[in-house]
């Protein structure tokens, strides 16, 4: 009896410091510090460039169709599998837009999956300038849409060259910018998004979380909590906000409440069901609009392009999709 006794406790204390050691192997394991590459803003400003130099990418318009020419075959020369969803789709005012999604995806096989969005598409009417000259005139869109896809491309070149190890799709957004005058009528707003979340392109598509890039290259942005992110991606997007400044990117990411904006990322929680945050530009202090003031003007330019706005967006978004397991 005292000889199985003494076995039983042998058996036990081996299997008690198996256990410690196993446990000390996974908090090692946790704590291993991801290899992230650096996001280079240079390159991202050069991308956002790209866009601008096509002119207004208005849907029906040669520079619309140029540019998505471009952004296709950026995706492709960057090692992703690119799907082109094209869609007519019917704008507030009766036009037919003829819409075209780009999808990048990289490890389409992998179900464990982040969506990363942004709009390709530019405001056909300046509305918002001062001068009501204007208010007829495209916008260029050097932030409000060339900055989001620009950094998602950027982001494109060093996944293909080191790949997480999630599945990332990339996914630019067309027909966003196209909405009614009037504010109120909110599903007039980023019709690609809606189309897409009702037409995956992958049939049953899922994605763990989305993250949204809109506005995120101008000159001392500032990005908040996101009202209807706060409701629907809350921690993901506290994930976002931390990782931002533990990286010394706090003065960009504030931890404070924004306000709800409607935008893609609502469409595809609605629709699609997938948390998603948007990382959008929050002016507190402009009386013309709380998105800056170059938000649907003639001078959303690059001259108000940033290459640190685009680093500390980009390289956030590099370290939470890269520390993802």
């Amino acid at each position: 009896m005292m000889l199985l006794t003494t076995a039983f406790l042998l058996l036990s204390a081996f299997s008690c410091g198996g256990g410690n050691k196993a446990n000390t192997t996974n908090e090692q394991s946790e704590k291993m510090v991801v290899n992230v590459p650096q996001f280079d803003a240079d390159s991202a400003y050069l991308y956002v460039k790209n866009q601008v130099d096509f002119g207004p990418r208005v849907p029906n318009t040669k520079g619309h169709i140029a540019c998505g020419n471009y952004l296709a075959q950026q995706l492709k020369e960057f090692g992703a599998q690119v799907t082109d969803q094209y869609a007519d789709l019917i704008a507030y005012d009766g036009t037919l837009l003829k819409a075209r999604n780009i999808i990048g995806s990289y490890k389409p096989e992998s179900k464990k999956r982040i969506a990363l969005f942004a709009h390709w598409d530019t405001r056909p009417w300046a509305d918002n300038d001062p001068d009501k000259k204007n208010h007829k005139t495209p916008i260029l869109g050097a932030n409000d849409g060339a900055s989001g896809v620009g950094a998602l491309l950027e982001i494109a070149r060093l996944v293909h060259q080191q790949q997480p190890e999630l599945g990332i799709d990339i996914i630019f957004l067309d027909a966003e910018d196209y909405g009614a005058h009037d504010q109120d009528n909110e599903e007039s707003w980023c019709l690609g998004a809606q189309y897409w979340a009702r037409n995956p392109h992958v049939q049953g598509y899922n994605a763990r979380f989305g993250i949204l890039l809109d506005m995120v290259g101008g000159k001392d942005a500032t990005f908040y909590y996101e009202g209807y992110s706060s409701e629907t991606a809350r921690s993901e997007m506290k994930k976002i906000w931390k990782k931002a400044h533990e990286l010394g990117y706090g003065k960009y990411f504030v931890k404070a409440d924004g306000i709800p904006v409607t935008d893609d990322h609502l469409y595809v929680h609605q629709l699609a069901r997938i948390p998603c945050v948007d990382i959008i530009n929050y002016d507190a202090n402009n009386e013309r609009s709380s998105f800056g003031s170059t938000w649907h003007t003639i001078n959303d330019t690059m001259d108000n392009i940033d290459r640190n706005t685009l680093k500390a967006v980009g390289q956030t978004v590099m370290d939470v999709i890269y520390n993802e397991k």
